[in-house]
């Protein structure tokens, strides 16, 4: 008799990733997953609420490696960095991952999203395998009710890592489009605070008063 397939992959299954490997512009250039937020730095907040989903854990940087490798001790979180110069964008890390994950499956956050949905791996896994999909991306719906994905909350095949390597070298920077290459599910949240990010400091501030 044949076994029923799984309705959402073990932990064990995927490497989570905390995406850090940006220029921070938005923030004056300054390394955004080492800002602060309640003493802590955003990083260690996405590492705190990911590496309980996940087997085991990468962040993705390009600067200050030191200082996320011991940022990441306590999770066990191996530092990364992109293949490809220039910070051409998210896509270069999680190339990097794709690569360096010895998992079949690449859970993705940015470094910037402290308060990121416990379930998110159960979630982006039932519906990859439920449509037998390569990607499986987060989206929320707003209090107007308009939907908006949020490309960097995804969860990625890891046998990707070559077409994704071709995409970049051929000047392509955009995630969306490269999802669009292949099989991707979106999944619908609810909670949009799961996905904020903090894009500069005006923001991160008003966070630490909250």
């Amino acid at each position: 008799m044949t076994e029923p397939a799984p309705k959402a992959l073990s932990k064990h299954d995927m490497t989570g990733v905390v995406l850090a490997g940006g220029r921070g512009s938005r923030m004056g250039g300054v390394d955004k997953g080492l800002q602060p937020l309640n003493l802590e730095p955003l990083a260690v907040h996405a590492l705190r609420r990911l590496s309980p989903q996940c087997g085991a854990m990468l962040i993705s940087a390009n600067r200050s490696l030191e200082m996320y490798a011991q940022l990441g001790m306590p999770f066990r979180a191996k530092v990364i960095v992109d293949a490809f110069p220039d910070f051409p964008g998210p896509l270069a890390g999680m190339s990097a991952a794709l690569h360096a994950a010895q998992t079949g499956f690449v859970l993705f956050a940015p470094c910037d999203a402290p308060f990121i949905d416990t379930h998110l791996a159960e979630r982006l896994s039932e519906k990859l395998l439920a449509g037998n999909a390569d990607i499986a991306v987060a989206s929320v719906i707003d209090a107007a009710g308009d939907q908006h994905m949020h490309p960097v909350f995804a969860l990625l095949r890891a046998s990707l890592a070559d077409d994704l390597d071709a995409f970049i070298r051929a000047g392509e920077r955009k995630v969306r489009a490269w999802y669009a290459r292949h099989k991707a599910v979106e999944v619908t949240f609810t909670n949009e605070r799961a996905f904020y990010n903090v894009n500069d400091l005006q923001q991160l501030a008003d966070l630490e008063r909250n």
